[in-house]
Parts: C-alpha cells; structure tokens; sequence
C-alpha cells in the first residue's frame, strides 16, 4: 500500500539540546564583571532619608536631655572636691583635652552643663571659667531667669555676651547654661542620670576647671583645694581677722611665684581674685597681691567680668 502522506520527522539523528534550566536571571549578589555597579536611585533615596530621620532624632534627644537637667534642679547636698590626681603636671596651655575622656561619650546628644545661681550674690568665678572655656571649646551658652527671682540686673542677663553665629546644637561640644534663680548657693547639675549634684561656687569652680585636662601631683592638688576653701569659708564669709590672715597668707605665697600655686594659673587664682572683687578687698590688699590682680585682670576672661562690678 502506499503511504497517505509524508511527515519530516521532528527531530534529527544528532541527540538534541535541551536546557539546563527554565528561564535566566542576571545575579544579584554581584554584578556582571563588564558592567558598572548601578545604584537603585529609589534605595538611595531610602538611605538617605534614614540617615537624615537618624540626625534629627540625635538632635532631639540631646535638645530633651539639656530641658530635664533644667528641669531636675539639684536638691541634694553633695560636695565633689577631688580633681584629678596624677604624678604629672600638665599647664592651662595645653591643648587636645578631650571631653568625651573626661565626661563621658553620649553619643549624638551635646554634653550639658546647667549652674542655678543666685543673682543678688553672682558666682563670678564661673563667669570667669565660662569665658577661659570658650577659649578652648565650642560652646553653647544660655542664660535664663527663673520665676522666683523677679528683677535681674541687665549686665548680668548678657554675662555671657551675645553668640553672634547660632548653630545647630549638635555642632557644639559643650552647653553652658546659667539660670538666675532663689538659691541659697549655686548649684550644678551635669549628668542627671549618672552624677551627683554638685553645690557651693568653689566646688563646681573645681568642676569647671578640670575640663582643661591638667594632671596635678597630690601634693599640688592638695594645696588647690587647700586655697579654694580658705578663700571661700574665711576670706569670703570670714570675719575681718580672718580676712586679714587669709591676705597675709596670700601675700607671703605670691612673694615666692607668681601665682598662689606654683608657676601656672590655677581654680585656686580664680576663686580667690572674684573673692577679692566682691568683698571689696582689692583696693586695700598687701603689695604682691596687688601684683598678682594686675596679673589676673591682664588676662580678658578676668578684664570682662571685672565690668559686670561696674
């Protein structure tokens, strides 16, 4: 019989290629090596958007930890004198004092620092310690009133002068803020949640003035705190002969260095010539305290809050 019709067949003798797999996909997990990586403009936009929800969220939580250090007004008693220690002395002049070092990293809020003072009595050697810590850092400063006090003399509301150029807060490294408040001595409040309250001017003075970085010996340190107290406790509150003793005292240390511990300024210089100015000593003091003043006021930290006296 003869076939109907012819059909070719479907396939060759040679054995067919079938293929490995479905269907190709270039890889994700790295690009072909003759192309460029390309960036998805959309995961750009994401990163980018985090990065800035990060930033602001930094800024918020170092704004709400300087508002509840102003909030929390310190109330405990608690006096912090130890500066520190070390067998090495190190000058006011040096620099590369690290603050994180001394006071701790807290990462992307600004480290604050919140004094209550009273007004009729103004701490001037934290006025003086604001002014040489501006030589050193970037700082933040503010001056408020609080509402138990009801007049505050104009010279003293601008303490701190005017910040010409205001930057965002995470740009500084230190804020410094003074409220003018009804306390019987200044307080100090630096880390609510770690630190004590620290309280009386030469206290915090000692605070403020460990932020230089020196390293003292013990028996330099020793004599700092010694002269810190005795200006405090006699030539500030003292009686007249007590007074007396305290410039005498003076007068025989400044006869042998230029200033009362050895030959660097230290808290010790400060606290004792706003002392001075506010008992209204100066004017009546021995010859090498005299000299020593005019050493002091030669320098602007001292030369500015001298006009507040006036």
């Amino acid at each position: 019989a003869m076939a109907m019709y012819r059909v070719r067949p479907f396939h060759s003798a040679a054995e067919p290629e079938l293929p490995a797999c479905m269907y190709r996909l270039p890889s994700l997990h790295r690009p072909p090596a003759d192309t460029q990586e390309e960036v998805d403009p959309s995961l750009a936009a994401l990163e980018s958007r985090q990065e800035e929800i990060l930033k602001r969220l930094y800024e918020l939580k170092s704004t709400v930890d300087g508002l509840s250090k102003m909030i929390q007004t310190p109330d405990a008693d608690l006096d912090v004198t130890n500066i520190i220690q070390n067998d090495e002395y190190s000058p006011l002049t040096t620099s590369g004092a690290d603050l994180d070092l001394m006071l701790g990293k807290d990462y992307g809020a600004l480290k604050d620092i919140v004094i209550n003072a009273n007004p009729s009595l103004p701490p001037l050697s934290l006025l003086v310690l604001h002014s040489l810590l501006c030589e050193r850092y970037k700082i933040l400063s503010a001056v408020h009133t609080h509402s138990s006090v009801k007049k505050v003399p104009e010279n003293l509301l601008k303490c701190f002068g005017e910040q010409t150029k205001k930057q965002p807060r995470h740009e500084y490294q230190l804020g410094f803020t003074l409220i003018w408040k009804d306390v019987p001595k200044p307080q100090m409040k630096f880390s609510i949640q770690t630190m004590c309250p620290i309280e009386g001017e030469g206290n915090i003075a000692r605070f403020l003035f460990s932020l230089f970085g020196q390293k003292y010996n013990a028996v330099t340190s020793t004599l700092i705190d010694s002269w810190v107290d005795t200006t405090i406790f006699q030539l500030k509150e003292g009686s007249t002969k007590e007074k007396g003793a305290v410039l005498r005292s003076m007068n025989a240390a400044l006869g042998k260095t230029p200033w009362l511990v050895g030959s660097e300024l230290t808290v010790a210089d400060i606290v004792a010539w706003c002392a001075l100015q506010q008992t209204g000593s100066a004017n009546t003091a021995p010859a090498h305290v005299q000299k020593w003043m005019k050493s002091c006021e030669n320098l602007a930290p001292f030369s500015s809050v001298l006009k507040l006296l006036k």
